[in-house]
């Protein structure tokens, strides 16, 4: 796992040049590369987007090179049809101030256009001194990547445990959950009774022994199709199994896949949803509880996956 933020700087002095390359990286959902080159160099863009491209996959990555060369050969032109027509130009000036004053030569040369320099260069020379330095700062950057995820991929680990072991603890829940269900049906049907009078009289008087038995025995009739009916509505085994799978997922991502961040980022909402169920399913308190606790570790696995690329 590595981290989407990160920083290299590589600097080489060579004989009749110097090359110093910096990348530095911030978060980003997708893979958005920034290369800022001297105007002369523009056809190593190519060669640089491609090989940090390569590299990375997420995140907003910027490459700055510098290059210095004092020593560089270069050609020098003369602008004839500029010269000329500065010349003529000053020469009309003159007559307009009745000047007889001949322009001088340094006037003339400080003049737009006049000179054209060029100075000679080699793209692919260019690129065999600027690849090093390339490589080993980004062999920096990537160490600090990978220094980063590593303390982030802890962290997520520890708060994945906190799920799975939440996850065990709800399953424990599930007997006492069903148990809850039928006992609040038979609490609810008793009370229907008493209130609709089958139990006692209007009068007080107690209903006989026969009608009770009758009574009792459609009511355990009822409390069963109606049990079973609200632990069809009301049970978390499904969702229960389908997250202990997404957490084995999530851990074998972050185990096996050198850039998971988006992986994760779906699971996440997976897992999310089937405890968002979990919780509007289960009337027990502590299993809100345990809720609760899940959310909060889920939540601070999203915070950190923000930063994997």
């Amino acid at each position: 796992m590595k981290s989407m933020t990160g920083y290299g700087y590589h600097e080489q002095q060579y004989p009749d040049c110097a090359v110093s390359v910096e990348i530095k990286s911030y978060n980003g959902r997708f893979l958005d590369l920034l290369v800022n080159l001297p105007p002369y160099f523009s056809a190593l863009e190519p060669a640089i987007r491609s090989y940090v491209g390569a590299r990375c996959r997420r995140g907003k990555v910027e490459i700055t090179l510098r290059f210095k060369e004092p020593n560089a050969p270069f050609s020098v032109s003369v602008n004839r049809a500029a010269a000329e027509a500065y010349r003529e130009a000053l020469a009309v000036l003159g007559e307009i101030f009745h000047s007889e004053e001949q322009p001088s030569l340094g006037l003339v040369l400080g003049l737009e256009g006049v000179l054209g320099i060029e100075k000679k260069r080699d793209d692919t020379g260019y690129w065999k001194q600027v690849e090093p330095v390339l490589s080993v700062a980004f062999a920096q950057f990537d160490a600090a990547r990978e220094r980063e995820g590593k303390r982030t991929e802890e962290d997520i680990l520890s708060h994945l445990a906190v799920l799975e072991a939440s996850v065990k603890t709800v399953t424990s829940y599930v007997p006492t959950l069903e148990v809850s269900i039928q006992e609040n049906l038979r609490n609810r049907f008793m009370e229907l009774l008493r209130t609709s009078g089958l139990v006692f009289s209007q009068s007080g008087t107690a209903t006989p022994p026969g009608s009770i038995q009758a009574a009792c025995t459609t009511l355990d009739n009822r409390i069963l199709a109606e049990t079973a009916v609200w632990l069809m509505k009301s049970s978390i085994s499904e969702e229960l199994a389908r997250l202990n799978a997404h957490l084995a997922e999530f851990r074998a991502e972050v185990k096996q896949n050198p850039s998971p961040g988006k992986k994760l980022d779906f699971l996440c909402q997976e897992i999310n949803r089937e405890v968002n169920t979990i919780g509007s399913k289960a009337p027990l308190l502590e299993v809100s509880r345990v809720v609760v606790t899940m959310k909060d570790a889920l939540e601070n696995i999203r915070e950190q996956l923000r930063n994997v690329e």
